[in-house]
């Protein structure tokens, strides 16, 4: 099938699908680490929530499909002076979020996990990443999962000039476009670096600042059964988990979120995406 006819099925799949809503604004915004060993430390999550065992039930969510049109015309991007930590906590809802993807030695076996409980995640790609491996983002589109922007190359933005912090940007976006469906309307900052100029150009391409609530710092690899008591223990309505699927060895990684997502599941948590809403 040549790209175009490929590029054509994805959209297709994707009318009528409804633009995600914009999560609550986090209270404080703290500097954060990913996997390349950035001088920010990472973002605070919060007071440390008491481990608890969970309860079982019989709470599954079933797949989100058949999008209706979005209820209302999309309008100008906020310009954030901070990045979204969480999102509004309706009932017992997390948001998974992976990044610095993808990468075909982990992004398949975590999609394949997603899958098999039929729900949805977030993916914050690098654009290089993306362009080697078009088919994976064409799955997330099939899939139903939300494609955010990690920049081109995972640079710490505070220290690029504005003009080379849009060209990162924009040529994510472009890929994203070209092989998932859509511009990505989530931007994360690598290493958690948010400046101004960040804030302001996500701003005009039409992305929301989005942070995270608990960071299992599995980029430091510290063992599958931590990851998951980092989860497990951060759990709560609303809060967004930070993972990766690329960068270095995630078999820890693709492990974990076989275990967890399923205690998540049974504990009566609604595993989504953020919703955007333009005003």
């Amino acid at each position: 099938m040549q790209k175009d006819q490929l590029l054509t099925r994805r959209r297709a799949l994707l009318v009528g699908a409804v633009t995600l809503g914009a999560a609550g604004m986090a209270a404080a915004l703290a500097p954060g680490t990913g996997n390349r060993g950035a001088p920010a430390s990472p973002p605070a999550a919060g007071a440390p929530a008491a481990r608890r065992p969970l309860r079982p039930s019989e709470y599954r969510l079933r797949p989100l499909t058949g999008y209706g049109p979005p209820r209302t015309v999309p309008g100008r991007t906020p310009v954030r002076e901070e990045p979204l930590l969480k999102v509004p906590d309706n009932g017992r809802t997390v948001v998974l979020t992976f990044d610095d993807g993808p990468d075909p030695r982990y992004t398949p076996d975590i999609l394949d996990t997603l899958a098999r409980h039929e729900v949805r995640a977030m993916f914050f790609v690098c654009g290089e990443m993306a362009h080697y491996n078009p088919d994976l983002l064409a799955r997330m589109a099939d899939e139903g999962h939300v494609v955010g922007n990690h920049t081109w190359s995972h640079p710490l933005l505070t220290s690029l000039r504005r003009r080379t912090i849009r060209s990162e940007m924009e040529r994510t976006s472009d890929v994203v476009e070209r092989h998932h469906g859509t511009r990505p309307e989530w931007f994360r900052a690598p290493y958690g670096a948010w400046n101004r100029a960040a804030f302001e150009l996500g701003a005009e391409l039409g992305m929301e600042p989005l942070a995270w609530t608990v960071d299992t710092l599995d980029w430091t690899e510290p063992g599958t059964r931590t990851i998951v008591g980092r989860v497990e223990d951060g759990a709560a309505p609303g809060v967004v988990v930070l993972s990766h699927d690329a960068g270095g060895d995630r078999s820890q990684s693709v492990k974990a979120l076989r275990s967890y997502l399923p205690h998540l599941l049974d504990s009566g948590y609604h595993v989504t995406v953020p919703r955007r809403e333009y005003v």
